[in-house]
């Protein structure tokens, strides 16, 4: 009897507490999975109710993850530059850096005053590389003055890499997108190493920033500048694209496009790449 209680198989009759009435089977059946259903229900809306609490972190977790050992991804401008500064305050021998474009803004040029300056005094030797048209950005001309000399060694080149920064050899960073809101702590010694290379090669080349820039003579009225943006322009590349990879502003390229445009006597673009090559201008410039 007490298996047929459990199993609701049994009631007290309703008429004569003293007998028992037999229940069907399907209607037992029914009694004994409606809490159970009820229970699974709810057991669901606690999952998805989870799902949407944990969703937001788990792109984040996943990329992570997926680097490799010695690889930190860092999201956003806040975490970057705490992580930036609480690793150079670290810096004790050597700061290398790539800055590329025309100058940097001088709200970011004195966040990174702020980061040289214990540096200098502590004797550390600093590094850095930007692109020529920078020798005529006035916060550039600025922060330079400050920090001296002897303070920051720099070159300039016409192309350089992306942004990167390399502490004492044994960290770097590496912007993560092209909005530069996302960012790469590499610690891997095979990959700081290889960055260490890349930025040697592409100082013992760079231009020390007390020489004046030479472009070398014109030619028939075309400048050095408008020179490489010819070359850039028969390789195919785009007006943005020569800009950024000659550190100037879009305005200034499509300037200096249409002087040399002029130049040439051209019309139209596509007259200009024929022009560029039938002048034979890039190979008298070789």
């Amino acid at each position: 009897m007490p298996c047929l209680f459990d199993l609701a198989l049994l009631h007290p009759d309703p008429d004569d507490a003293q007998w028992l009435r037999p229940v069907p089977p399907t209607t037992a059946l029914t009694q004994l999975i409606h809490p159970i259903e009820r229970e699974i229900q709810e057991r669901r809306r606690r999952t998805v109710a989870l799902t949407d609490a944990l969703e937001p972190f788990m792109a984040f977790t996943a990329q992570n993850s997926t680097a490799p050992q010695g690889v930190t991804v860092l999201e956003g401008l806040n975490r970057i530059n705490a992580t930036l500064d609480q690793v150079t305050a670290d810096c004790t021998e050597e700061l290398l850096t790539v800055q590329p474009g025309s100058g940097r803004q001088p709200h970011i040029l004195e966040k990174a005053l702020r980061r040289v300056e214990p540096l200098i005094e502590r004797g550390v030797r600093m590094r850095t590389l930007y692109q020529h048209t920078a020798r005529h950005h006035p916060a550039t001309l600025a922060y330079m003055e400050q920090v001296g000399p002897s303070g920051v060694e720099v070159r300039t080149l016409e192309e350089i890499i992306d942004r990167l920064i390399i502490v004492d050899r044994r960290v770097a960073f590496i912007p993560a997108s092209s909005d530069r809101l996302s960012a790469l702590e590499l610690r891997h010694k095979g990959i700081v190493e290889y960055l260490v290379g890349v930025f040697e090669q592409f100082w013992l080349h760079g231009l020390p920033w007390e020489e004046p820039v030479s472009y070398g003579p014109d030619l028939d009225g075309i400048t050095g500048v408008q020179r490489s943006i010819a070359k850039l322009l028969v390789e195919g590349h785009v007006d943005e694209a020569i800009a950024r990879r000659l550190g100037m502003n879009v305005r200034t390229c499509r300037a200096h496009i249409a002087k040399l445009g002029s130049s040439l006597g051209s019309g139209s673009r596509t007259q200009l790449g024929y022009l560029i090559a039938q002048s034979k201008l890039l190979e008298r410039d070789s």
